[in-house]
């Protein structure tokens, strides 16, 4: 079985572990297909091969092992997303690995089940589990992530969110999310708590009644992004930038290096993608962009 499913963008500013959002710019596809006594690994790309270090290979096994399925799976990954630039590359995978997986055995699983598989997967790369990208690349659109238990709460995307991720040519450590969520305090004042939990809900507010503007001005986020942003030093002038250029607002991708930048439909999004580069560029670094849109969930392609 063959499935799809695409990159993401998460935290988006105050909603660290909470917010994720789908991304029609870059897809994983897995193939799983009934094979041997215990799971096997294949990948275009330079990625760790053992199922216990591989994030669909975890969630393979997690299914599997939950199930009592007996025989084994060969896991085939096709590797569009890029690892490590805070597009939700692992989730991507582990997301088209628990549907195509699913899908294999008749399982018909939940949403929220799915999204729960999904997540051991990030163990492979984070350390630990956490469900705001998976969440997005399982069931597209905009998703508030809820846990102990876990609930995955699913919103349709403004129809006029225009989105642009650029993706700075840098050297990114191994097991980046690990690394950047260990530079997060583990302790903060409360000023800065509530001042998330204000922008967290507005920008739900602004999910809510498509209101772009609303959208941009809650990414403010005074937790997480202070202590990300020296290992972007980029940020401030790609934020003042874009804005300048049309966005309504700018703020680091997931763990990072990459940063997303949100705007209505009338943007000119070229403008915008130009400002962008231009922010990396007075700090020596080169960047892609990716102009997209809100996508859908993870899907089924055809049987392998």
């Amino acid at each position: 079985m063959r499935a799809q499913a695409p990159c993401s963008t998460a935290n988006l500013g105050p909603g660290f572990d909470c917010f994720g959002l789908a991304l029609d710019a870059l897809y994983d596809t897995v193939s799983v297909t009934e094979e041997g006594h215990s799971v096997t690994i294949s990948c275009n790309d330079d990625i760790p091969l053992e199922p216990q270090n591989n994030t669909a290979g975890i969630v393979v096994e997690a299914m599997r092992k939950e199930f009592g399925i007996e025989p084994g799976a060969h896991v085939a990954i096709e590797k569009g997303v890029p690892a490590g630039y805070g597009m939700g590359s692992s989730a991507a995978s582990a997301a088209a690995a628990a549907v195509a997986y699913d899908a294999l055995y008749g399982m018909n699983l939940s949403g929220n089940d799915l999204v729960r598989f999904a997540g051991c997967g990030e163990r492979a790369s984070a350390g630990s589990i956490h469900y705001d990208n998976v969440a997005a690349s399982v069931l597209g659109g905009f998703v508030i992530v809820g846990a102990n238990p876990l609930h995955v709460t699913g919103l349709r995307a403004p129809p006029n969110l225009n989105i642009c991720v650029a993706v700075p040519d840098v050297v990114t450590p191994k097991k980046k999310t690990q690394v950047s969520r260990g530079v997060i305090p583990g302790m903060v004042p409360l000023h800065d708590v509530i001042s998330n939990v204000s922008a967290a809900s507005s920008l739900v507010a602004g999910m809510v009644t498509n209101d772009i503007r609303l959208i941009g001005e809650s990414l403010h986020d005074s937790i997480v992004e202070p202590a990300r942003k020296r290992m972007i030093p980029a940020l401030d002038d790609i934020r003042r930038m874009a804005i300048q250029a049309g966005a309504a607002g700018v703020t680091i991708s997931g763990a990072g290096p990459s940063v997303v930048a949100f705007a209505d439909g009338d943007a000119n999004m070229d403008k915008v993608a130009r400002a962008m580069r231009e922010g990396f560029d007075a700090h020596q670094t080169e960047c892609s962009t990716f102009a997209c849109r809100p996508a859908g969930g993870a899907r089924v392609l055809d049987t392998y």
